[in-house]
Protein backbone atom coordinates (compact mmCIF):
# COMPACT_ATOMS: atom_id res chain seq x y z
CA UNK A 1 0.00 0.00 0.00
CA UNK A 2 0.93 3.45 -0.78
CA UNK A 3 1.19 6.29 1.84
CA UNK A 4 -0.08 9.57 0.32
CA UNK A 5 0.26 13.04 2.61
CA UNK A 6 0.01 16.74 1.36
CA UNK A 7 3.69 17.13 1.35
CA UNK A 8 6.54 16.05 -0.91
CA UNK A 9 8.61 13.12 0.90
CA UNK A 10 9.51 11.54 -2.51
CA UNK A 11 10.72 13.07 -5.66
CA UNK A 12 8.45 12.28 -8.91
CA UNK A 13 11.36 9.58 -10.16
CA UNK A 14 11.27 7.92 -6.82
CA UNK A 15 7.48 8.08 -7.20
CA UNK A 16 7.34 6.59 -10.70
CA UNK A 17 9.41 3.60 -9.45
CA UNK A 18 7.13 3.11 -6.39
CA UNK A 19 4.66 2.59 -9.16
CA UNK A 20 6.58 -0.49 -10.58
CA UNK A 21 6.34 -2.06 -7.67
CA UNK A 22 2.65 -1.43 -6.86
CA UNK A 23 1.44 -5.27 -8.28
CA UNK A 24 0.95 -6.62 -5.25
CA UNK A 25 -0.78 -3.39 -3.76
CA UNK A 26 -2.79 -2.37 -6.51
CA UNK A 27 -2.15 -4.84 -9.55
CA UNK A 28 -0.94 -3.78 -13.31
CA UNK A 29 -4.77 -3.48 -14.73
CA UNK A 30 -5.52 0.01 -12.54
CA UNK A 31 -2.01 1.66 -13.30
CA UNK A 32 -3.66 4.05 -15.76
CA UNK A 33 -5.94 4.72 -13.55
CA UNK A 34 -3.41 5.55 -10.91
CA UNK A 35 -1.12 7.77 -13.42
CA UNK A 36 -3.78 9.88 -13.97
CA UNK A 37 -3.96 10.68 -10.70
CA UNK A 38 -0.28 12.01 -10.30
CA UNK A 39 -1.10 15.31 -11.40
CA UNK A 40 -3.68 16.09 -8.59
CA UNK A 41 -0.84 14.50 -6.03
CA UNK A 42 1.71 16.33 -6.87
CA UNK A 43 -0.53 19.72 -7.21
CA UNK A 44 -0.42 19.95 -2.90
CA UNK A 45 3.75 19.68 -3.06
CA UNK A 46 5.61 22.54 -1.99
CA UNK A 47 6.07 23.63 -5.40
CA UNK A 48 2.38 24.58 -5.83
CA UNK A 49 1.21 24.98 -2.35
CA UNK A 50 3.91 25.18 0.12
CA UNK A 51 3.59 25.31 3.59
CA UNK A 52 3.08 28.49 5.47
CA UNK A 53 5.80 30.25 6.95
CA UNK A 54 6.17 31.40 10.93
CA UNK A 55 6.84 34.24 11.89
CA UNK A 56 10.49 34.51 13.39
CA UNK A 57 9.31 37.69 15.41
CA UNK A 58 6.38 36.03 16.95
CA UNK A 59 5.34 36.97 20.70
CA UNK A 60 3.28 34.30 21.72
CA UNK A 61 0.28 35.36 24.19
CA UNK A 62 1.00 32.05 26.39
CA UNK A 63 4.52 30.90 27.58
CA UNK A 64 5.31 27.23 26.51
CA UNK A 65 7.72 25.47 28.93
CA UNK A 66 9.72 22.45 27.76
CA UNK A 67 9.61 20.32 31.40
CA UNK A 68 12.02 17.35 29.74
CA UNK A 69 12.77 15.54 27.08
CA UNK A 70 14.83 12.90 25.94
CA UNK A 71 15.56 10.47 22.60
CA UNK A 72 14.22 7.49 22.64
CA UNK A 73 16.04 5.29 20.26
CA UNK A 74 15.50 6.43 16.43
CA UNK A 75 11.70 7.30 16.68
CA UNK A 76 9.45 5.60 13.70
CA UNK A 77 13.20 6.19 11.99
CA UNK A 78 11.34 8.69 9.22
CA UNK A 79 9.22 5.99 8.76
CA UNK A 80 4.88 6.51 8.63
CA UNK A 81 4.17 4.02 11.83
CA UNK A 82 1.48 4.13 14.84
CA UNK A 83 3.97 4.49 17.64
CA UNK A 84 2.32 6.81 19.73
CA UNK A 85 3.32 7.10 23.53
CA UNK A 86 1.25 5.72 26.18
CA UNK A 87 0.55 7.04 29.80
CA UNK A 88 -0.38 5.15 32.88
CA UNK A 89 -0.04 5.47 36.89
CA UNK A 90 3.12 8.51 36.60
CA UNK A 91 4.65 6.15 34.20
CA UNK A 92 4.73 6.93 30.26
CA UNK A 93 5.11 4.27 27.86
CA UNK A 94 7.45 4.55 24.29
CA UNK A 95 8.73 2.63 21.78
CA UNK A 96 11.12 3.19 19.14
CA UNK A 97 11.17 1.20 15.26
CA UNK A 98 14.11 -0.83 15.86
CA UNK A 99 12.79 -2.51 19.27
CA UNK A 100 13.54 -0.62 21.78
CA UNK A 101 10.84 -0.07 24.55
CA UNK A 102 10.80 2.21 27.69
CA UNK A 103 8.94 3.04 30.87
CA UNK A 104 10.06 6.25 32.05
CA UNK A 105 8.58 8.67 34.71
CA UNK A 106 5.97 11.38 33.22
CA UNK A 107 7.73 13.63 35.90
CA UNK A 108 11.19 14.07 34.59
CA UNK A 109 11.22 11.48 31.74
CA UNK A 110 13.51 9.25 33.94
CA UNK A 111 13.82 5.65 32.55
CA UNK A 112 12.36 2.61 34.95
CA UNK A 113 12.84 0.17 32.46
CA UNK A 114 13.94 -0.46 28.90
CA UNK A 115 13.73 -3.58 26.83
CA UNK A 116 15.88 -4.24 23.44
CA UNK A 117 14.53 -6.35 20.82
CA UNK A 118 15.51 -7.05 17.37
CA UNK A 119 12.16 -6.46 16.30
CA UNK A 120 10.89 -3.74 13.98
CA UNK A 121 7.96 -2.22 15.82
CA UNK A 122 5.39 -0.75 13.66
CA UNK A 123 2.66 0.15 15.78
CA UNK A 124 1.66 0.33 19.59
CA UNK A 125 1.93 0.11 22.70
CA UNK A 126 -1.69 -1.12 23.68
CA UNK A 127 -1.87 -1.44 27.37
CA UNK A 128 -3.67 -4.27 29.01
CA UNK A 129 -3.93 -4.97 32.68
CA UNK A 130 -0.32 -6.53 33.50
CA UNK A 131 0.93 -6.15 29.41
CA UNK A 132 2.41 -3.88 27.02
CA UNK A 133 1.42 -4.75 23.10
CA UNK A 134 3.50 -4.06 20.26
CA UNK A 135 2.43 -4.50 16.47
CA UNK A 136 5.93 -5.58 14.04
CA UNK A 137 5.72 -4.35 10.34
CA UNK A 138 6.70 -8.33 10.01
CA UNK A 139 3.66 -9.09 11.77
CA UNK A 140 4.31 -10.39 14.60
CA UNK A 141 2.22 -9.52 17.93
CA UNK A 142 4.25 -9.33 20.83
CA UNK A 143 3.26 -9.13 25.03
CA UNK A 144 5.63 -7.57 27.69
CA UNK A 145 5.48 -7.79 30.99
CA UNK A 146 4.25 -3.75 32.09
CA UNK A 147 6.15 -4.06 35.65
CA UNK A 148 9.36 -5.14 33.88
CA UNK A 149 9.59 -5.04 29.89
CA UNK A 150 10.35 -8.72 29.46
CA UNK A 151 8.73 -10.64 26.48
CA UNK A 152 5.73 -12.82 27.55
CA UNK A 153 4.91 -14.28 24.42
CA UNK A 154 4.61 -13.25 20.59
CA UNK A 155 1.95 -14.38 17.83
CA UNK A 156 2.46 -14.28 14.30
CA UNK A 157 -0.48 -12.62 12.16
CA UNK A 158 -0.89 -11.92 8.29
CA UNK A 159 -0.01 -9.08 7.56
CA UNK A 160 2.06 -6.11 9.11
CA UNK A 161 0.40 -4.63 12.17
CA UNK A 162 -0.07 -0.66 11.24
CA UNK A 163 -2.79 -0.12 14.29
CA UNK A 164 -2.29 0.40 17.92
CA UNK A 165 -3.78 -3.28 19.46
CA UNK A 166 -6.76 -2.73 21.63
CA UNK A 167 -6.97 -4.48 24.51
CA UNK A 168 -10.66 -5.84 26.10
CA UNK A 169 -12.35 -8.12 27.76
CA UNK A 170 -9.19 -10.47 28.14
CA UNK A 171 -8.60 -9.89 24.09
CA UNK A 172 -6.13 -8.46 21.85
CA UNK A 173 -7.56 -6.74 19.21
CA UNK A 174 -5.07 -6.02 16.20
CA UNK A 175 -5.86 -4.94 12.78
CA UNK A 176 -3.74 -5.73 9.69
CA UNK A 177 -2.81 -4.43 6.38
CA UNK A 178 -4.27 -6.91 4.51
CA UNK A 179 -7.58 -5.81 5.96
CA UNK A 180 -7.76 -8.40 8.52
CA UNK A 181 -8.98 -7.90 12.44
CA UNK A 182 -7.73 -10.33 15.09
CA UNK A 183 -8.15 -11.38 18.43
CA UNK A 184 -5.91 -13.23 20.32
CA UNK A 185 -5.82 -14.01 24.29
CA UNK A 186 -4.05 -11.30 26.29
CA UNK A 187 -2.96 -14.18 28.40
CA UNK A 188 -0.85 -16.27 26.26
CA UNK A 189 -1.38 -14.77 22.34
CA UNK A 190 -3.87 -17.17 21.21
CA UNK A 191 -5.45 -16.76 18.20
CA UNK A 192 -9.63 -16.76 19.42
CA UNK A 193 -11.02 -15.25 15.96
CA UNK A 194 -10.75 -13.58 12.94
CA UNK A 195 -12.63 -11.23 10.77
CA UNK A 196 -11.80 -9.76 7.33
CA UNK A 197 -12.83 -6.58 5.47
CA UNK A 198 -12.22 -5.72 1.66
CA UNK A 199 -9.39 -3.49 1.32
CA UNK A 200 -9.54 -1.29 -1.83
CA UNK A 201 -6.56 -1.38 -4.44
CA UNK A 202 -4.71 1.52 -3.35
CA UNK A 203 -5.20 2.49 0.25
CA UNK A 204 -3.85 4.88 2.86
CA UNK A 205 -1.04 3.29 4.82
CA UNK A 206 -1.70 2.59 8.34
CA UNK A 207 -5.45 2.15 9.96
CA UNK A 208 -7.48 3.59 12.75
CA UNK A 209 -7.68 2.40 16.71
CA UNK A 210 -10.95 0.39 17.20
CA UNK A 211 -12.80 2.37 19.52
CA UNK A 212 -14.15 -0.02 22.46
CA UNK A 213 -18.03 0.88 23.48
CA UNK A 214 -19.06 -2.04 26.08
CA UNK A 215 -18.81 -5.27 24.71
CA UNK A 216 -18.02 -4.27 21.04
CA UNK A 217 -16.12 -2.00 18.82
CA UNK A 218 -16.04 0.67 16.60
CA UNK A 219 -13.80 0.73 13.46
CA UNK A 220 -13.43 2.49 10.26
CA UNK A 221 -11.78 0.54 7.05
CA UNK A 222 -10.55 1.63 3.90
CA UNK A 223 -13.08 1.25 1.67
CA UNK A 224 -15.16 4.40 3.64
CA UNK A 225 -17.33 2.15 5.74
CA UNK A 226 -17.62 2.00 9.63
CA UNK A 227 -18.26 -0.82 11.32
CA UNK A 228 -19.79 -2.37 14.88
CA UNK A 229 -18.30 -5.50 16.01
CA UNK A 230 -18.72 -7.88 18.38
CA UNK A 231 -15.82 -8.28 20.91
CA UNK A 232 -16.74 -11.87 21.76
CA UNK A 233 -16.53 -13.26 17.88
CA UNK A 234 -16.00 -10.76 15.51
CA UNK A 235 -19.46 -10.19 14.50
CA UNK A 236 -20.42 -7.78 12.31
CA UNK A 237 -23.46 -5.89 14.18
CA UNK A 238 -23.62 -3.18 11.58
CA UNK A 239 -21.90 -1.44 9.07
CA UNK A 240 -22.41 2.62 7.86
CA UNK A 241 -21.35 3.72 4.48
CA UNK A 242 -19.15 7.11 5.40
CA UNK A 243 -17.94 7.93 2.49
CA UNK A 244 -18.44 6.72 -1.38
CA UNK A 245 -15.14 6.38 -3.51
CA UNK A 246 -15.47 8.76 -6.97
CA UNK A 247 -13.30 10.23 -9.40
CA UNK A 248 -11.40 8.22 -12.11
CA UNK A 249 -8.67 7.26 -10.49
CA UNK A 250 -7.52 4.95 -7.61
CA UNK A 251 -5.80 7.80 -5.95
CA UNK A 252 -8.96 10.14 -6.62
CA UNK A 253 -11.00 6.99 -5.38
CA UNK A 254 -9.06 7.30 -1.83
CA UNK A 255 -11.47 7.15 1.12
CA UNK A 256 -9.53 5.83 4.03
CA UNK A 257 -11.28 5.86 7.53
CA UNK A 258 -7.63 6.30 8.97
CA UNK A 259 -8.69 8.56 12.34
CA UNK A 260 -9.57 6.52 15.01
CA UNK A 261 -13.32 6.99 15.76
CA UNK A 262 -14.40 8.91 18.78
CA UNK A 263 -17.91 8.73 20.97
CA UNK A 264 -19.27 11.76 22.28
CA UNK A 265 -22.89 12.81 23.55
CA UNK A 266 -24.02 9.43 22.69
CA UNK A 267 -22.99 9.38 18.57
CA UNK A 268 -19.69 8.50 16.77
CA UNK A 269 -17.68 10.66 15.15
CA UNK A 270 -15.30 9.87 12.20
CA UNK A 271 -13.24 11.37 9.33
CA UNK A 272 -12.47 10.24 5.40
CA UNK A 273 -9.46 10.51 3.78
CA UNK A 274 -11.10 12.81 1.26
CA UNK A 275 -14.61 12.27 1.99
CA UNK A 276 -15.38 14.76 5.06
CA UNK A 277 -16.48 14.00 8.52
CA UNK A 278 -19.72 12.40 9.72
CA UNK A 279 -21.60 11.91 13.29
CA UNK A 280 -23.29 7.98 13.23
CA UNK A 281 -25.59 6.97 15.23
CA UNK A 282 -23.85 4.42 18.23
CA UNK A 283 -26.81 1.86 18.29
CA UNK A 284 -27.18 1.44 14.32
CA UNK A 285 -24.69 3.25 12.23
CA UNK A 286 -27.27 5.88 10.48
CA UNK A 287 -25.44 8.95 9.67
CA UNK A 288 -26.88 11.97 11.26
CA UNK A 289 -25.29 14.41 9.36
CA UNK A 290 -21.83 14.73 7.25
CA UNK A 291 -19.70 17.88 6.29
CA UNK A 292 -17.86 17.01 3.46
CA UNK A 293 -15.55 20.16 4.10
CA UNK A 294 -13.29 18.51 6.64
CA UNK A 295 -11.31 15.23 5.26
CA UNK A 296 -8.43 14.12 7.81
CA UNK A 297 -5.96 11.59 8.29
CA UNK A 298 -4.86 12.36 11.50
CA UNK A 299 -7.72 12.15 14.08
CA UNK A 300 -10.47 13.84 16.10
CA UNK A 301 -10.27 15.35 19.20
CA UNK A 302 -13.37 16.44 21.45
CA UNK A 303 -15.08 18.63 24.30
CA UNK A 304 -18.66 19.03 25.41
CA UNK A 305 -20.19 20.33 22.46
CA UNK A 306 -17.34 20.58 19.58
CA UNK A 307 -15.11 18.68 17.41
CA UNK A 308 -11.31 20.00 16.57
CA UNK A 309 -9.95 17.85 13.55
CA UNK A 310 -6.54 18.91 11.30
CA UNK A 311 -7.48 18.49 7.82
CA UNK A 312 -6.07 17.18 4.57
CA UNK A 313 -4.28 20.94 4.18
CA UNK A 314 -3.08 21.63 7.47
CA UNK A 315 -5.72 23.63 9.07
CA UNK A 316 -7.55 23.19 12.06
CA UNK A 317 -11.66 23.29 12.20
CA UNK A 318 -13.99 23.27 15.39
CA UNK A 319 -16.89 21.90 14.34
CA UNK A 320 -20.19 21.50 16.34
CA UNK A 321 -21.44 18.05 17.41
CA UNK A 322 -24.90 18.47 16.79
CA UNK A 323 -25.18 19.45 12.90
CA UNK A 324 -21.49 19.37 11.63
CA UNK A 325 -21.51 23.01 11.23
CA UNK A 326 -18.19 24.87 11.02
CA UNK A 327 -17.13 27.27 13.68
CA UNK A 328 -13.83 28.44 12.95
CA UNK A 329 -11.00 27.18 10.94
CA UNK A 330 -7.16 28.21 11.36
CA UNK A 331 -5.55 28.75 8.16
CA UNK A 332 -2.14 29.92 9.46
CA UNK A 333 -0.21 26.63 9.69
CA UNK A 334 -1.70 25.67 5.99
CA UNK A 335 0.15 22.36 4.51
CA UNK A 336 2.16 22.17 7.87
CA UNK A 337 1.44 18.46 7.67
CA UNK A 338 0.07 19.24 10.82
CA UNK A 339 -0.80 16.19 13.63
CA UNK A 340 -3.93 15.31 15.06
CA UNK A 341 -5.47 18.68 16.82
CA UNK A 342 -5.34 17.42 20.28
CA UNK A 343 -8.20 19.56 22.72
CA UNK A 344 -7.82 20.26 26.34
CA UNK A 345 -9.04 22.98 28.87
CA UNK A 346 -8.90 25.98 26.34
CA UNK A 347 -6.39 25.14 23.81
CA UNK A 348 -5.93 23.08 20.93
CA UNK A 349 -2.41 21.28 20.66
CA UNK A 350 -0.77 20.50 17.25
CA UNK A 351 2.64 19.34 15.78
CA UNK A 352 3.72 20.11 12.56
CA UNK A 353 6.25 18.57 9.89
CA UNK A 354 9.45 21.22 11.23
CA UNK A 355 8.85 19.97 14.98
CA UNK A 356 7.29 22.76 16.26
CA UNK A 357 3.75 22.28 18.99
CA UNK A 358 1.22 24.94 18.59
CA UNK A 359 -1.13 25.73 20.87
CA UNK A 360 -4.36 27.31 19.77
CA UNK A 361 -7.21 29.09 21.01
CA UNK A 362 -10.30 27.19 21.42
CA UNK A 363 -12.55 30.22 21.28
CA UNK A 364 -11.36 31.71 17.84
CA UNK A 365 -8.51 29.33 16.85
CA UNK A 366 -6.26 31.81 16.74
CA UNK A 367 -2.36 30.87 17.39
CA UNK A 368 -1.81 31.50 21.25
CA UNK A 369 1.95 30.38 21.07
CA UNK A 370 4.41 27.47 19.87
CA UNK A 371 7.65 26.08 20.95
CA UNK A 372 10.14 23.86 18.79
CA UNK A 373 10.97 20.59 20.27
CA UNK A 374 12.67 18.47 17.32
CA UNK A 375 14.03 19.45 13.78
CA UNK A 376 11.78 16.18 12.60
CA UNK A 377 8.20 15.95 12.22
CA UNK A 378 5.72 15.44 14.90
CA UNK A 379 2.89 13.03 13.17
CA UNK A 380 1.92 11.23 16.17
CA UNK A 381 -1.00 12.95 17.95
CA UNK A 382 -0.01 14.95 21.06
CA UNK A 383 -1.27 13.00 24.30
CA UNK A 384 -2.13 15.32 27.92
CA UNK A 385 -2.73 14.06 30.65
CA UNK A 386 -3.02 16.60 33.91
CA UNK A 387 -2.59 19.39 31.59
CA UNK A 388 0.75 18.44 30.70
CA UNK A 389 1.37 17.78 26.82
CA UNK A 390 3.64 14.87 25.76
CA UNK A 391 4.69 14.92 22.29
CA UNK A 392 7.25 12.32 20.25
CA UNK A 393 8.78 13.51 17.26
CA UNK A 394 9.95 11.16 14.16
CA UNK A 395 13.28 11.14 15.23
CA UNK A 396 12.78 9.43 18.59
CA UNK A 397 12.17 12.95 21.00
CA UNK A 398 10.22 12.74 23.80
CA UNK A 399 8.78 15.89 25.24
CA UNK A 400 6.58 17.03 28.41
CA UNK A 401 5.35 20.71 27.93
CA UNK A 402 3.39 22.73 30.21
CA UNK A 403 1.46 25.90 29.98
CA UNK A 404 3.19 28.57 32.59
Amino acid sequence: MLFFRNRPPLSVSVFFCCLLLLTGCAGLDTMGDMMSGITDLFADDDTADPPAKLAEDYQGEIQVDLLWSDSVGVGADNKSLKLLPKVRDGIIYVADFRGLLQARSVIDGEIRWETKTEYNFAAGPGLGRQVLIMGTNHGEVLAFDINTGALKWSTTVSSEVLAVPVIAEGKVIVRTTDGKIISLREEDGGVQWSAEHSVPALSIRGAGTPLVLDDSMIVGAANGKLLDIQIKDGKVLWESTISIPSGRSEVDRLVDLDVDPVESRASLYVCSYQGGTAAVSKSDGEVIWRNENVSSYTGISYDSRYLYISDTHGEVWQVDQRNGGSLWKQKDLHNRQLSAAINYEKYVVVGDFEGYVHWLSTMDGRLLGRIKVSKAAIETKPVIVDGIVYVYSKDGILAALKVR
